[in-house]
């Protein structure tokens, strides 16, 4: 029995006269919000300037801080213009490991935010440190990684605990990586099959001006791990540095035609990618409306559905 089969009987005026108030309220609704659910952002910073109640870390004090301030709501003027409703924050370095301005983020806006923490792996506890923070919304940790960090991780029993914690719980492990790292990625890869792991930013090839085709194989070869992704982000950092950044569509569709679009994902990297000439539409556009190569499926993946499978558990 459907549910107004339940409701009394009411004339067919006051049916008529109900039925109409509820269309027009649904249109001023509709009106307000898109038709389908918006994009998401899979890389952003933010930060405050109010480092008296968040303190930055040891290593940083307000220098670090360019802008100097990026809050939320800054973010929302930049993003909710081109169709963007939900983000993965990134923990800023300059808070070391101390999330709380991200967590209270997120807590703030629980249906917008996502975040990926950053935790000392040699601390004892982190599987249960990660854990905890899951309930926060946490559903990724950023590592740093180049050749010499990456090859240590090996034969490091606390950073198995680490990848083996986010196999557990469904979290990724969210690399931002130079290419040199990528041999011992791969490595790792094998070893914790089953842990999400998310490459930053192309794994920065493209960032001294030229995309070198031996880093771009290397990342090729973690397509044969089902539970690698790529972002394909931070536009305003690689190859021309400069829009509508078409020079970066070969790599993207290298990777595209390698990894599938289910395995790729766009984002900002704001608020980095909205200083100077650069600009948050210049951004998403190059996915959303310049790549003649992707579908509309593939847009679908990489501007939402990927990262809402990855971060969104």
């Amino acid at each position: 029995m459907n549910n107004l089969s339940k409701q009394p009987s009411m004339s067919r005026r006051r049916y008529l006269q109900t039925a109409a108030v509820a269309v027009a309220g649904a249109s001023i609704s509709l009106a307000k919000q898109p038709q389908e659910p918006g994009y998401i952002d899979a890389h952003v910073h933010v930060w405050t300037p109010d480092t008296t109640t968040y303190p930055l870390g040891k290593d940083y004090d307000k220098s670090a801080m360019k802008p100097a301030s990026f809050t939320p709501s800054e973010l929302f003027a930049e993003c909710r213009p081109e169709g963007v409703d939900r983000i993965v924050l990134i923990q800023m370095s300059f808070y070391q490991f101390d999330n709380q301005y991200m967590l209270d983020s997120i807590a703030q806006y629980p249906d917008t935010f996502r975040g990926v923490a950053i935790v000392d792996h040699r601390k004892p506890g982190v599987g249960l440190t990660m854990r905890n923070l899951q309930d926060q919304g946490v559903t990724g940790f950023r590592l740093y990684a180049n050749a010499e960090s990456a090859n240590a991780w090996l034969d490091s029993p606390e950073m198995a605990t680490m990848w083996k914690s986010a196999a557990d719980t469904g979290q990724a492990i969210c690399l931002l990586s130079n290419p040199d790292a990528l041999p011992a990625i791969e490595k790792l890869c094998r070893r914790f099959p089953k842990t999400n792991v998310v490459v930053d930013h192309f794994s920065r090839i493209g960032g001294s001006g030229t995309i070198q085709q031996a880093d771009l194989d290397n990342l090729c070869k973690l397509e044969k791990f089902p539970q690698t992704y790529v972002k394909t982000s931070a536009f305003y950092a690689f190859g021309k540095k400069q829009a509508p950044y078409l020079d970066l569509g070969p790599m993207v569709k290298r990777l595209r035609d390698t990894f599938g679009a289910q395995r790729l994902m766009w984002a900002s990297d704001c608020p980095y990618q909205v200083q100077n000439e650069h600009s948050y539409a210049a951004s998403i556009s190059l996915i959303r409306d310049k790549l003649d190569f992707l579908t509309a499926e593939d847009k679908e993946w990489m501007l939402r559905k990927t990262a809402q499978s990855v971060y969104w558990i």
